[in-house]
């Protein structure tokens, strides 16, 4: 969803502004802000993709705020609102690529035809089936092979500086061993499970050489496959000037989320490839990057909702320890990817064929029998350690083959409990997005009188804002925008039957400043004026 912010230190413009383009089937995300200082505020917390702003503001005027927006969000579409003696702020304006200007006096067809063909340009700029084939002519699929393998290498322990310096040069990563990274991992194995191993690499590769197109405006970064199809961005921000290193870090986390938003829309329209990302916002240094790695991984499976499209943020003190299993038998070791990935079908038809090896053509046990029996239990059981499942699914015989009449029983039970760990994962699932729903719900309940954007919810929910707005939508039936407004009516509603509020007070206390907002907002949701309400209600 494309995010618009409107900008004028005069309300009833900003205010107007925003009812417009609230009415029009324009699928946009809307905010507003009073000055540039408001709006920068905004613009340090969420990507913004088209800023409609007044030229001319006092304190931080609207090239002011250009240049900060230029600062962070490249792609920005700026559309500046000029008056008659304005010439010297347009000829700057006009300067700068991505910029337009119009007459205050203008009407609003025009200003609504701005907008669309900025839409249109933005929704263009994700086409990037080029960007693909330039991205390939920089970095072969070989030294991608490379680069993962070498990636594996680090997980076994840690490297001394010095070390991973010859390595990097050698192996043509422009990481900096002496700084700490930041650690993004994308999952497209569920979103994706229906695709072929071979087509599976090939998305991830797709994927991973959009990323680098978006990621190199700001940041140094490695995009790596792993062992289990995953992506894993390891992402330092390039070397500014002027700037403490715990600013550039927090600051690239920022970019980072908005960036990864446009990267999957980007392979969403391009190349029909959906996938999610957990952010570490807690950047490691080296030799910690192995447990990092775990730790993200772990947090994946706790996720609300199918993830497609997701951001999700995580820091290391929200992480609990997580039994990780990275030395899984070779023979289990795509069982791990299946299960990991959700992927029941994939797991099951490669159970079957290892649980036949079990066997000889005569139906005699094989040596490989007992061997591949607690091969496949261990994995079940690091994985219901992992997942927390042992109240719900019984381990007892688990781990003592010989406590089952056979080996036939003995493979069904194994076949039984990974059943059990299907069923209980999307169930698990399931009950989170109902969790993070009810969350949202009561937060909404508690500030119906504050900001309530999709930014600052999104916030107490650590989602991406476009995440949260389809897992409500998804699964509540209604858009969180509408549940507000039917929220904030209620609330109105009751408070007006009381006489203890002005009709003032009853709007601020519903989330609108003045009067005539919160009487426009009423009026279009009931009919009626708060005051006429009121009146009904007193007869």
């Amino acid at each position: 969803m494309i995010r618009m912010l409107i900008v004028d230190d005069e309300e009833i413009i900003t205010d107007g502004l925003f009812d417009v383009f609230s009415q029009l089937s324009l699928n946009l995300d809307l905010y507003k802000a009073y000055s540039g200082e408001e709006a920068l505020d905004l613009l340090n917390t969420t990507r913004v993709d088209i800023v409609l702003s007044d030229i001319r503001m006092p304190g931080m005027d609207g090239l002011d705020l250009m240049r900060n927006i230029r600062s962070n969000w490249l792609h920005c579409k700026i559309i500046f609102l000029t008056g008659y003696n304005d010439f010297d702020y347009v000829y700057q304006a006009i300067q700068t690529p991505g910029v337009t200007y119009l007459l205050k006096s203008e009407e609003y067809d025009k200003i609504i035809k701005a907008v669309t063909d900025a839409i249109h340009e933005l929704e263009n700029s994700l086409k990037f089936h080029n960007l693909v084939q330039q991205s390939r002519e920089q970095l072969t699929t070989l030294e991608t092979l490379a680069q993962g393998n070498y990636f594996r290498y680090l997980l076994q322990g840690t490297r001394a500086p010095e070390e991973l310096k010859v390595d990097f040069c050698k192996l043509g990563i422009i990481l900096d061993p002496a700084l700490p990274i930041l650690v993004a991992v994308g999952d497209l194995q569920r979103t994706n499970m229906h695709r072929s191993f071979a087509e599976s690499q090939e998305a991830a590769l797709a994927v991973k050489f959009l990323a680098e197109t978006f990621l190199a405006e700001r940041t140094d970064s490695l995009g790596i496959i792993d062992q289990f199809g995953r992506l894993v961005w390891l992402v330092q921000p390039k070397p500014t000037c002027g700037k403490e290193m715990e600013e550039a870090y927090a600051r690239t986390v920022k970019f980072l989320e908005g960036q990864f938003e446009l990267i999957q829309q980007a392979c969403h329209d391009s190349m029909g490839i959906t996938f999610a990302v957990t952010l570490c916002t807690d950047s490691c240094e080296w030799k910690g990057l192995s447990e990092m790695y775990d730790r993200i991984r772990s947090q994946q499976y706790r996720r609300a909702g199918d993830g497609a499209q997701m951001v999700h943020t995580i820091n290391i003190e929200a992480i609990e320890t997580a039994a990780s299993s990275r030395t899984l038998k070779d023979k289990a070791e795509l069982l791990a990817i299946h299960l990991e990935g959700g992927n029941r079908e994939g797991f099951f038809y490669l159970f079957s064929e290892l649980t036949e090896t079990a066997f000889d053509e005569r139906g005699n046990v094989s040596p490989f029998a007992l061997e591949l029996y607690y091969t496949i239990a261990l994995l079940l059981l690091s994985y219901i350690n992992r997942w927390e499942l042992h109240d719900k699914i019984g381990t007892t015989g688990l781990m003592q083959r010989d406590r089952h009449s056979s080996w036939q029983d003995s493979f069904a039970f194994l076949n039984q409990i990974a059943e059990s760990l299907f069923d209980l994962r999307l169930s698990v699932e399931r009950n989170r997005a109902a969790a993070v729903i009810g969350k949202v719900r009561s937060f909404i309940e508690e500030h119906l009188g504050e900001d309530l954007t999709l930014v600052r919810l999104a916030s107490v929910t650590h989602f991406n804002p476009s995440y949260l707005s389809r897992l409500f939508k998804q699964e509540s039936g209604v858009n969180l925008s509408e549940y507000i407004d039917e929220a904030r009516i209620d609330k109105a509603k009751y408070l007006l039957k009381k006489d203890e509020l002005k009709i003032a007070e009853v709007g601020a206390q519903v989330g609108y400043e003045t009067p005539h907002s919160f009487t426009r907002f009423f009026k279009k949701s009931t009919g009626v004026t708060p005051m006429e309400y009121r009146e009904t209600v007193r007869k």
